[in-house]
């Protein structure tokens, strides 16, 4: 593992948004969602490509809190533009489950 200094962590955004589209990314390579994101007055609404479909229907997803990182540049995934990243972490059948708070915080918040 490389150690990171402070000031390198407090350069990530790590913000918490509300997911308020997903749908099936049907051009992807591996099995995923097209996501909508909102991240409040600040940052607004992004989108975000994302493997979760062992754990997840679209359906599930509207309306669920997610952290994600917003700062990183735009990527193309193949016809789609993602434009943060939405994090998870892989379980044992190397499956990814969201990174969720587990209390209400205000859209946009900032992981300290």
């Amino acid at each position: 593992m490389n150690e990171i200094s402070w000031s390198d962590f407090e350069k990530v955004e790590l913000r918490v948004g509300k997911i308020i589209r997903a749908e099936v990314f049907a051009e992807a390579r591996k099995p995923a969602y097209k996501l909508q994101i909102d991240f409040g007055e600040e940052i607004g609404v992004r989108k975000s490509s994302a493997q979760i479909t062992e754990h997840y229907t679209p359906d599930e997803l509207i309306g669920r809190f997610v952290v994600g990182v917003v700062n990183f540049p735009k990527k193309q995934i193949g016809p789609f533009m993602s434009e943060c990243l939405t994090t998870g972490f892989y379980d044992s059948e190397n499956t990814v489950v969201l990174c969720t708070p587990d209390k209400p915080v205000p859209l946009g918040a900032k992981l300290s």
